[in-house]
């Protein structure tokens, strides 16, 4: 079963939250800043919404306390509510580092909001799904407040058992969907339901998920979204340009992001010893025997498979950034990957970026004979491993000396 897991894992390529956890744990490791699919803010899913024809709140969203107000006072609602707006749950119950206590405000005073607004924006909010110090807040959401007589669950996700997407719901919402399941499972349930407009939008722009919580009715019987999630899988980015576009890459990892642009897929971890393989599979492998060894793994960074010089030396560039890197471990099993150009851009990064923590390299199929050659010419630091079992071994001594 855990082989099977990680089977599925890898071949996701590790870019989800399940993913981290399925190997961070393994590792006993925690991670520093999770990488997502792309997750919209929740104005700009009610955007899309709207866009739709699915019923949400009136709103504004706005960057200075000042346009808040003036947002507030544009509305000219009974009641508004103020939301800040971070790719996190459970903003309601958060706390601001300026000392405000919710990330989720009603008033019916206009003047309200911009002193709201004045202790939210450019101040970090802390929910128990953000880093310990929070996110910082850039925007809020400033809405029409309704009256909600009844509230639901709604969403339609893709689901592997099924094979294609699946509608969930629940009678009751406005809270933690995982507390409702672990709670009262009988009040989850799947449907096909008279939900049209969101399983179009769901289809139209190819989410893997588009959650609404609550779904909630009026006094007057309207039925309005008054929260709302969607998320993507990064392979959908060719059909949905303006989707992604988006994407403001506020709360992704710079380092991540970094990696992202040379195709490189890279999580960070707490240890101490770069991983640098091609293959997700190869490189959860890589993380287990340096654990095994006594070493913590610093990073999972996969080349991938059609590996250029140019990509070695830029994530050579992303490993000696990181102040934890105490040695790097270089794992290559060559089958589409040459060896030699990974040796090449070893040799390349190694004398320009002027490696000072020691390199330890195992080198394995295609090309290897020549690959090998090149790093034994260059006269560089590096030592050679026989095996995975040999590198990890002398990635963890190289440390401890």
């Amino acid at each position: 079963m855990a082989a099977s897991m990680a089977s599925q894992a890898a071949a996701r390529g590790l870019r989800t939250a399940t993913s981290k956890h399925l190997l961070l744990d393994k590792l006993k490791c925690t991670w520093r800043s999770p990488r997502r699919w792309l997750n919209l803010q929740e104005y700009q899913s009610k955007k899309l919404m709207q866009e739709s024809g699915v019923a949400v709140q009136r709103f504004y969203v706005a960057d200075t306390a000042s346009e808040a107000l003036e947002a507030a006072k544009r509305l000219d609602a009974k009641e508004i509510v103020l939301k800040a707006q971070i790719l996190a749950g459970g903003r309601g119950k958060g706390v601001f580092d300026s000392g405000l206590k919710g990330g989720v405000h009603l008033t019916k005073d206009p003047a309200v909001v911009g002193e709201l607004a004045n202790k939210m924006l450019g101040f970090n909010l802390t929910t128990k799904q953000t880093p310990k110090d929070g996110v910082k807040v850039k925007m809020v959401m400033v809405a029409e407040a309704l009256d909600i007589s009844r509230e639901t669950y709604f969403a339609i996700l893709m689901d592997r058992a099924c094979n294609g997407p699946v509608m969930v719901g629940s009678p009751q919402g406005g809270m933690d969907i995982e507390e409702v399941a672990a709670s009262s499972p009988e009040l989850i349930f799947k449907a096909a339901d008279q939900i049209k407009r969101l399983y179009d939008l769901f289809l139209k722009v190819d989410a893997t998920q588009v959650e609404v919580n609550p779904l909630g009715e009026t006094p007057e019987g309207q039925v309005v979204c008054f929260d709302a999630k969607i998320s993507f899988d990064d392979n959908a980015e060719f059909r949905q340009k303006a989707v992604f576009a988006m994407d403001d890459m506020t709360e992704s990892d710079p380092t991540e992001t970094e990696a992202a642009k040379w195709d490189l897929k890279y999580i960070g971890l707490d240890g101490n010893i770069a991983c640098f393989v091609n293959g997700a599979g190869l490189a959860m492998a890589t993380c287990d025997i340096i654990d095994l060894h006594g070493g913590k793994p610093a990073n999972f960074l996969d080349l991938g498979g059609g590996v250029k010089e140019r990509q070695v030396y830029e994530a050579f560039k992303l490993l000696t950034a990181d102040p934890k890197v105490e040695a790097i471990l270089v794992n290559i099993f060559g089958g589409i990957v040459n060896c030699a150009v990974i040796a090449n851009g070893i040799t390349k990064a190694c004398r320009e970026l002027e490696l000072k923590v020691p390199l330890v390299v195992r080198l394995e199929g295609t090309n290897v004979n020549e690959a090998k050659r090149i790093l034994s010419d260059s006269g560089l630091p590096i030592t050679a491993a026989e095996n995975l079992d040999d590198a990890a071994r002398k990635a963890v001594a190289a440390i401890k000396k």
